[in-house]
């Protein structure tokens, strides 16, 4: 293949610009991350005394030793829980992502229970919902690590309630996937939240810690009068002795732990991760990715400098490279293994939407996953393009998307604005994965587009009925709707609301493909032992 020669100066005004601001997006991401992290460790006083250990304590006793753990949605709920964003804890009360236990490749789901008890925080019900969908479509066991209070009785949503049912359907269901669901419950797994642990095929209590009831002391007490301690109704002891919903009795987290990995390591699951493959690494230094994006979105950027930093060798085999030229399509190798590239390089055009749909096509034919890297105003709008049939070539192109046969990642590198979101896989068409780089802005149209559609609109009505146009009622207007636009846009509040499944840093974009592209190609090859129900408690 042809390799990618380089038109950057890492010396320029314009890359030097990029690469401060790109630098202080991510500073930005880590230091919301790092919010979360904190405000669950503050809690560390508090575990010790009862004997515990922390949250992510337990999730690094789980994990194989000096093995990856790529982290998912730790940004969800941004913002939401509380609009000063310098007061902001994200991540939904939820630790969750994709980790190697003993050698198996495993979705993990663990309560953040040093940060408000574990209750969910908000988008921490959408954050699990996407887990488990993840952990059905890739084949993945499941692992939780419960301690949870359950919803916020003060903040309750009838919605919330009715739609965390998804929640018990979906480990029933990846149960009958023949996707072991094995759970060890720290603490708390109260009133509904007790089917998190009851719909489990493996489940480890901790004496003297582990609580599972439908109905506590206090609502016990309010409902049928009868009084009971925590211990009496639904603790460790009596549900591994008495109920028969817990499995396995351990004497802290650490042999709870210890428990659950031997668990797995008993289960005649596929260990034989596919043998590495020989290949080169870019020509180009990583580090230059921070400094190739624009942070004005209508600047022009060529996403092939980008491809020449995350594939194999810097080389690219490019498809219709004369045709359609704004939208980008060809193969690389990603640590040896191929994959499509669709991008682009300005709007797409109907030869553009042609282009990409034939690729599509191909790709699936020959089984190859396909990367999608957004950096598009959306299609091709006039009286020209309208007649070349830009509707009916997008909608070829969103057919294809909407239907292939294989693994589609998208990453969004720059803008995603209109129907050019659904063109290139937005996460609205179920992308396998979905990531965004920090400067990454998503929505129906730019903020100025928005302003001046509306402005256009408001001039036209105020002439129909005969009044005046008030040019600074307009302006006024104009500005609103810029500034909700760009707002909304920005990658914190996309993210926020699990509109990918993380914010990364560009120059991890090689790593998190590679880690993604092994999930799926593992779980493609995988077949579980399906059943027609889950299994049952005795």
């Amino acid at each position: 293949m042809a390799q990618i020669d380089t038109n950057i100066s890492t010396s320029s005004d314009g890359f030097i610009a990029n690469r401060n601001g790109m630098l202080a997006l991510i500073e930005s991401v880590r230091t919301y991350q790092r919010r979360s992290v904190d405000k669950s460790a503050a809690s560390r006083e508090r575990f010790e005394k009862r004997g515990q250990l922390l949250p992510r304590e337990r999730l690094s006793l789980l994990l194989d030793p000096g093995t990856p753990f790529l982290e998912l949605s730790a940004l969800a709920g941004l913002g939401l829980d509380n609009a000063d964003l310098d007061k902001s804890v994200p991540g939904g009360g939820v630790i969750a992502g994709i980790g190697i236990v003993c050698g198996v490749r495993c979705m993990i789901n663990a309560s953040d229970s040093g940060i408000d008890a574990g209750a969910l925080q908000p988008m921490g019900l959408d954050k699990q919902l996407r887990v488990q969908e993840l952990a059905l479509e890739n084949k993945l066991p499941y692992i939780q690590l419960v301690e949870s209070a359950g919803a916020n009785l003060m903040a309750y949503r009838v919605e919330e309630f009715v739609r965390g049912g998804n929640l018990f359907r979906n480990l029933a269901r990846l149960s009958a996937a023949g996707l072991p669901v094995i759970t060890v419950t720290h603490g708390s797994s109260t009133a509904g939240g007790a089917y998190q642990t009851g719909l489990s095929d493996h489940i480890v209590m901790v004496r003297g810690r582990s609580r599972a009831f439908l109905a506590g002391p206090p609502l016990l007490k309010a409902a049928t009068g009868e009084i009971a301690t925590e211990e009496e109704l639904g603790g460790a002891q009596m549900h591994t002795s008495i109920s028969g919903l817990g499995d396995y009795l351990a004497e802290d987290d650490r042999d709870a732990i210890r428990i659950a990995r031997e668990i797995l390591a008993q289960i005649d699951w596929p260990r034989e991760q596919a043998p590495a493959r020989q290949f080169r690494p870019p020509r180009y230094d990583a580090e230059e990715l921070l400094g190739i994006m624009p942070m004005d979105h209508k600047r022009p950027v060529d996403m092939k400098e980008v491809i020449a930093r995350i594939a194999d060798d810097s080389e690219f085999l490019e498809f219709g490279e004369n045709y359609g030229c704004a939208t980008v399509c060809g193969q690389i190798r990603l640590e040896g293994w191929p994959l499509g590239i669709i991008t682009n390089n300005g709007p797409i055009d109907p030869a553009g939407a042609t282009k990409a749909t034939h690729f599509i096509q191909a790709c699936c034919q020959t089984r190859t996953p396909i990367l999608y890297l957004n950096n598009t105003t959306g299609f091709m709008v006039g009286r020209a393009y309208e007649e070349a049939g830009i509707i009916k070539h997008g909608s070829k192109m969103i057919q294809a998307v909407s239907n292939a046969t294989v693994p589609q990642i998208t990453l969004y590198c720059g803008a995603s604005f209109g129907a050019g979101n659904y063109g290139m896989c937005g996460r609205g068409f179920h992308p396998r994965f979905c990531f965004s780089w920090p400067n990454a802005k998503t929505a129906v149209m730019g903020g100025e587009q928005a302003a001046r559609t509306m402005a256009i609109v408001t001039e036209a009505a105020a002439k129909r009925k005969g009044g005046e146009v008030d040019r600074a009622e307009i302006e006024a207007l104009e500005q609103r709707i810029i500034e909700r636009f760009e707002r909304q846009m920005s990658v914190f509040v996309t993210s926020a609301y699990l509109l990918d499944d993380g914010v990364i840093d560009p120059r991890d974009t090689r790593a998190v493909l590679a880690t993604v592209l092994a999930v799926c190609r593992e779980g493609d090859a995988r077949q579980p032992q399906r059943m027609q129900f889950s299994v049952a408690r005795p």
